[in-house]
């Protein structure tokens, strides 16, 4: 069977990207990760990658401040590397549009919350679980969706609901979906390197 070739991006501890690794080591789906670009230069995530022999790259406004650059620079990797898959895992950069059009139904994002709630602009990392706890939602969880133009607004692929507690804290909270996002993201993943996710307009349907 063909492997999957995955690119990971990330821009801080990668602890989704080792979910991904784990799940591929142990042999639970047909894909490999070729490489892992990282907005930062200090991420932790470019750290796991060399542990596991996968190239790790670092593109960022730093060392490509034109956006036009930095994406010429992505889009050549992922076309070096032949990637099939995207995966955006706590990437805090923003892909350009050339990007996308050119990767359509083929880049998925982990976000910590039950999309369309608590999502968009302004709500990422912490601020996600600071916004669940301040409205005072009974109910978070974390989803996988395809990437579109918008933010946090594409095809919903998978989606996993948290009870909130009274005595919840955001460091709390957030420990919590995190188990869940290791949960969905590699199950995501091998859904689709299985030929497995149908897109008709807004909605992923999960082939069998």
């Amino acid at each position: 069977m063909q492997h999957l070739k995955i690119a990971v991006f990330v821009s801080g501890g990668g602890t989704n990207l080792q979910a991904l690794i784990d799940h591929i080591e142990e042999g639970e789906m047909p894909a490999r990760i070729e490489c892992v670009l990282s907005s930062k230069e200090d991420a932790y995530g470019l750290e796991r990658a060399r542990n596991h022999n996968i190239e790790g790259i670092f593109i960022g406004k730093k060392n490509y401040p034109e956006c036009n650059e930095r994406t010429c620079k992505i889009l050549g990797i992922l076309e070096n590397y032949k990637i099939d898959l995207i995966v955006l895992a706590g990437y805090m950069g923003i892909l350009d549009k050339a990007i996308i059009e050119e990767y359509r139904h083929r880049i998925i994002n982990i976000h910590p919350s039950l999309i369309p709630s608590f999502c968009g602009k302004g709500f990422y990392g912490e601020k996600v679980h600071e916004g669940v706890l301040a409205y005072g939602a009974k109910i978070t969880g974390a989803t996988v969706h395809f990437v579109d133009e918008g933010t946090d607004t594409g095809p919903i692929i998978l989606q996993k609901s948290v009870s909130v507690e009274d005595d919840d804290t955001v460091e709390s909270l957030a420990k919590r979906v995190l188990k869940v996002e290791h949960e969905l993201l590699p199950k995501a993943v091998k859904l689709f390197s299985e030929g497995r996710l149908k897109v008709e307009g807004r909605c992923v349907k999960e082939e069998l």
